[in-house]
């Protein structure tokens, strides 16, 4: 099933963020289970080349590819698509005019002013059955949105009006940084916040999106009404893991 279909469905999806800029990490990880990887062009040190080939190891395997956006520019929103990513996240929405710039990007005519080429991955390297790759993409890509900070929430629900948003993910980290309890992203203000945004989220008929640090997290975020859920990060699976494993060792 498409992240999409699950969306419909009602099913809550989880996945990872990717910083390590290596398909093969990827590809394990998806075989593992997960639903999605968020490729991250903001944080990890990808060139597109590379995320094309990172999007190819999760689509392989039946795994959503989304790509992070460092910006919210139309071109740059244009080249994680025509590399062939399922979907596009973008950063540091904070109203309604950004929210629109974000879907717009990524959508071709009518729904929006995405570059048309048909000889990329996106098109499939052809004109074959051009008339029909807009209307087929436009349905197909999946637009989530990062906010992030006090402001943006104070304009969330003016965001969700915009239409093609399938996604509002909330950034914790930086949230709990505006609301003033840096580092914190447990501190009951920002949890408040979190559930009054997920309320209203889940309210317009968009799904919520949120990082888990840790399994019982992902559960609690479900629980909450979060469809959608990173847990960590490639890196810090790994490193979590071997660190959990080296312990147990030293400690026999």
């Amino acid at each position: 099933m498409s992240l999409k279909s699950k969306f419909r469905d009602g099913k809550n999806v989880v996945g990872t963020w990717c910083v390590l800029p290596t398909g093969d990490a990827v590809e394990a990880i998806c075989r593992s289970g997960m639903d999605f990887v968020i490729i991250d062009l903001e944080h990890g040190p990808h060139s597109f080349e590379t995320a094309a080939n990172m999007a190819r190891a999760a689509q392989v395997v039946g795994a959503t590819a989304l790509i992070r956006v460092p910006v919210n520019q139309q071109e740059v929103i244009l080249r994680a698509l025509e590399i062939g990513s399922d979907g596009i996240v973008v950063p540091q929405i904070e109203d309604v005019d950004s929210a629109k710039m974000a879907i717009q990007s990524a959508k071709y005519f009518p729904e929006g002013n995405r570059g048309f080429s048909p000889f990329t991955r996106s098109g499939g390297f052809s004109a074959y059955q051009v008339e029909e790759l807009a209307e087929r993409k436009n349905a197909d890509t999946v637009c989530i949105l990062l906010v992030e900070g006090v402001s943006a929430i104070e304009n969330l629900e003016d965001i969700l009006a915009v239409p093609g948003i399938d996604v509002i993910y909330i950034g914790t980290y930086d949230l709990c940084q505006s609301a003033g309890h840096p580092g914190n992203p447990d501190h009951p203000e920002v949890l408040r916040l979190l559930e009054t945004c997920v309320e209203k989220i889940v309210a317009s008929g968009k799904v919520a999106g949120c990082l888990a640090q840790s399994t019982q997290q992902a559960i609690q975020w479900h629980q909450m009404g979060i469809g959608f859920v990173a847990l960590k990060a490639d890196a810090a699976l790994l490193s979590d893991t071997v660190r959990s494993a080296m312990s147990e060792i030293r400690g026999l």
